[in-house]
């Protein structure tokens, strides 16, 4: 008898989720990570002593409520909090964006730069709260294909709402709605982020829409933190999954998946022991999963080419800071804790910026303007940095993984000096405000976090590779060509982000499955 009845590949929060569910269901799970601690991409890590920092993934609000309430992870500790304020920018002018949850706030607020755009605004959020109506029921199951999709399609403004989403660039639909290119460019920072696209790339209005749908304490289309930093997710979701009977392991990096008669085995460990089991649920990317787990011969040739076709790009470069004061920002002056240091802030003044930093990337070039996107965590949440210290963490945009010159171990701290040369054009007192950095390149998520060519979400989220193509035609119901193989990771349907969503779905296809699984 195998010694586990289901082995999952990989302990970020996909990896978890799926072994609670299938705990609680009442199979032997066990989780096997290859790094010290869990988490994956959602982690908190130490960078200098007494400062913790959430050092790749830094905001909270995908997460599916779904599953936080079928877990109870408030039982087992989460606390997420949504950003209030939201989103802060600063322009090179002096002025500045601040969105509250406040209707008539953000109408003030946009005002400043164009009372038709103010006016505007109510119309723009219909737009996404549709979307969400359409997208959020597909969530939680497998993906519809483009096909049943498309059946939906009755009327002509059905057929153009589908048609904004799927087809468009976020600068053509921005356009839309808005005449500001401050105001556009403050919309537009989510359809780049974690993506290596321009604002005028077809599919970014999906990208956008993706970005929308967090949910925290019921309040919905919001982004959030989390007490204790973005590890406390995964932290808690392994108490709930312990608690469910699951057994974790870490510092267990597995080197193969064992396939007999085209079925799954079981796995093998770095050190070549070899632990049996009926079900292996992978939480790692598929490209690592199919053409380095598994190997290409036990898989038919077109899978094979098909995957190795999945767009796997990176595009944000981590730096993050120990500081012994606020940023001193110039639009709104001061290093006392203000409404500003608690928001999601972005360096993003237009459109054309955000398309020159695509630019630079789509010709290898790290961004010489880079869009930076950043939170100081410590502003809402104190117990990540000593008293009257805070930390900061600046996801910067773009960063291809493949240089023209060079290599990331060669590049990295030009770049993160770059990063600190445009940051200081808004706050002249970070750089001396610096106690510590660190710094995370694509190269080195490949590395230490085993995320091909670093991309974070397991493969682009353009709509080429969303539904039904995720992550390649003919293989979206999270089972792959060898029995017993899942994958749960955010590389299946419904992408990438701290969604949870993927674990969930894949362990309830091996639940599915397991009265004809557990009689071979």
């Amino acid at each position: 008898m195998p010694s586990f009845d289901a082995i999952i590949i990989g302990g970020g929060h996909n990896g978890l989720i799926a072994a609670a569910y299938l705990a609680r269901a009442g199979l032997r799970a066990l989780v096997l990570e290859r790094r010290p601690i869990l988490g994956g991409a959602s982690i908190t890590e130490e960078i200098h002593p007494g400062f913790r920092v959430s050092t790749l993934a830094y905001a909270c609000g995908l997460l599916r409520s779904e599953i936080k309430e079928e877990l109870e992870l408030e039982r087992f500790g989460l606390d997420e909090r949504p950003y209030d304020p939201s989103q802060f920018l600063p322009f090179p002018d002096g002025r500045h964006l601040l969105f509250r949850h406040d209707a008539a706030w953000n109408a003030e607020q946009v005002a400043k730069f164009s009372r038709a755009d103010a006016q505007a605004l109510p119309r723009y959020e219909r737009f996404w709260r549709e979307f969400a109506e359409l997208v959020e029921p597909t969530l939680l199951a497998p993906p519809v294909s483009l096909a049943d999709l498309v059946s939906l399609v009755r009327t002509p403004e059905a057929e153009d709402f589908l048609r904004q989403l799927m087809l468009r660039s976020v600068a053509d639909l921005l356009d839309d709605f808005f005449e500001s290119d401050e105001v556009k460019a403050s919309f537009a920072t989510s359809a780049v982020a974690g993506t290596l696209a321009g604002p005028r790339t077809p599919g970014t209005a999906f990208v956008l829409g993706h970005h929308t749908l967090g949910t925290i304490r019921g309040q919905k289309g919001v982004w959030g933190w989390v007490r204790g930093g973005m590890g406390a997710i995964p932290d808690a979701i392994a108490r709930a999954a312990r608690a469910h009977g699951a057994e974790i392991r870490t510092s267990a990096p597995v080197s193969r998946i064992l396939v007999r008669d085209g079925r799954v085995a079981g796995v093998e460990i770095l050190d070549g022991a070899r632990i049996e089991s009926r079900v292996v649920v992978s939480g790692v990317d598929p490209r690592r999963t199919f053409l380095g787990l598994v190997g290409a011969d036990h898989l038919p040739e077109d899978f094979v080419r098909a995957v190795a076709r999945i767009r796997m790009e990176s595009s944000s470069f981590k730096l993050n800071l120990a500081l012994r004061e606020l940023p001193d920002i110039t639009a709104v002056p001061g290093t006392h804790l203000q409404d500003h240091h608690r928001a999601i802030l972005d360096i993003a003044p237009s459109m054309d910026y955000l398309e020159r930093a695509f630019d630079d990337a789509k010709y290898g070039r790290p961004s010489r303007e880079p869009f930076l996107e950043f939170v100081i965590q410590s502003a809402n949440d104190p117990t990540v940095a000593p008293p009257g210290m805070h930390t900061l963490t600046v996801s910067a945009k773009f960063a291809p993984f493949d240089l023209a010159k060079g290599t990331w171990d060669d590049e990295g701290e030009a770049f993160a000096d770059r990063i600190l040369e445009t940051l200081e054009a808004y706050a002249p007192n970070l750089r001396r405000a610096v106690v510590a950095k660190h710094i995370y390149t694509p190269l080195d998520m490949e590395r230490e976090h085993g995320m091909t060519r670093g991309d974070v979400f397991h493969g682009a989220i353009l709509p080429y590779q969303m539904f039904s193509f995720r992550p390649v035609p003919g293989w979206s119901q999270y089972r792959t060509p060898v029995e017993g193989l899942y994958l749960g990771g955010a590389g299946a349907h419904p992408g990438g982000g701290v969604l949870g969503a993927p674990g969930r779905n894949a362990a309830t296809a091996v639940l599915e499955d397991w009265p004809r699984l557990k009689g071979a």
